[in-house]
């Protein structure tokens, strides 16, 4: 059982590295470092778990290790007696990724508001044919999909920033 837990869990490190790669623009080790460490969750990940496990040099541990801390993704803590760092994800860095889709989805919503009042513009005043007027629906039900998806996503902040879960 354990071992299939393990094959599990390394399946989805990869898996996840591999997006964190191209989500985050890290490195290819950095990105299987932060999942590993996301995967192992609250208890935390030791530097020497990292070498064994991710099959990589001191070195390369280290460094990536040192640039993710650098880039506030991670995290360390200590426990009385142990001379480890246990690394945890930073909850920041949560809040950040989810401040960058919300702009993101509400610059897109602009984008398509101008489209939109252009087109109907267009529609009102320089084309007379009925066949030829621009359709709007699919704006409109873009637009409230990213409203909803916005709304969505900022409840999921404030409760994040209201500790109702911890990450």
């Amino acid at each position: 059982m354990k071992d299939n837990i393990c094959k599990e869990k390394m399946g989805l490190v990869e898996k996840l590295g591999v997006h964190l790669e191209d989500r985050e623009q890290l490195a290819p080790v950095a990105a299987r470092i932060l999942a590993y460490i996301i995967l192992t969750g609250k208890k935390g990940s030791t530097f020497e778990d990292m070498v064994t496990i991710l099959c990589a040099s001191k070195s390369t541990i280290s460094t990536h290790l040192n640039h993710l801390q650098d880039l506030n993704k991670i995290v360390y803590f200590t426990k009385t007696g142990d001379r480890k760092k246990y690394f945890v994800i930073n909850k920041s860095m949560v809040m950040q990724h989810i401040d960058r889709m919300i702009t993101k989805w509400g610059e897109e919503r602009e984008m398509h508001l101008e489209l939109k009042n252009y087109k109907e513009t267009i529609n009102n005043n320089k084309i007379e044919n009925q066949d030829e007027k621009f359709d709007l629906r699919f704006h409109d039900d873009y637009i409230k999909f990213l409203d909803g998806a916005i709304a969505s996503v900022d409840e999921l902040r404030t409760k994040l920033t209201n500790n109702k879960f911890n990450i």
